[in-house]
């Protein structure tokens, strides 16, 4: 249901966790990585090729910042 029919808008963070709470755990992780690649898509369909390279790289980057534990 959209927003103009009467749901609150939610943050994407919320669309994401709703979404990921509907598929099983060996699903999740699929999902997101088909999930970053629409993203990636839309954005350069929205900002164009240049920043949606940014975006990808600075998301790769603080991945690997991240480290393993």
């Amino acid at each position: 249901m959209s927003a103009a029919m009467g749901e609150a808008p939610r943050d994407a963070g919320s669309v994401v966790a709703q979404a990921l709470g509907h598929r099983t755990p060996g699903d999740r992780a699929q999902f997101l990585k088909e999930l970053l690649a629409h993203t990636a898509a839309g954005l350069v369909i929205l900002e164009g090729e240049r920043a949606a390279s940014e975006a990808v790289y600075r998301l790769a980057d603080a991945v690997v910042s991240r480290g393993r534990p």
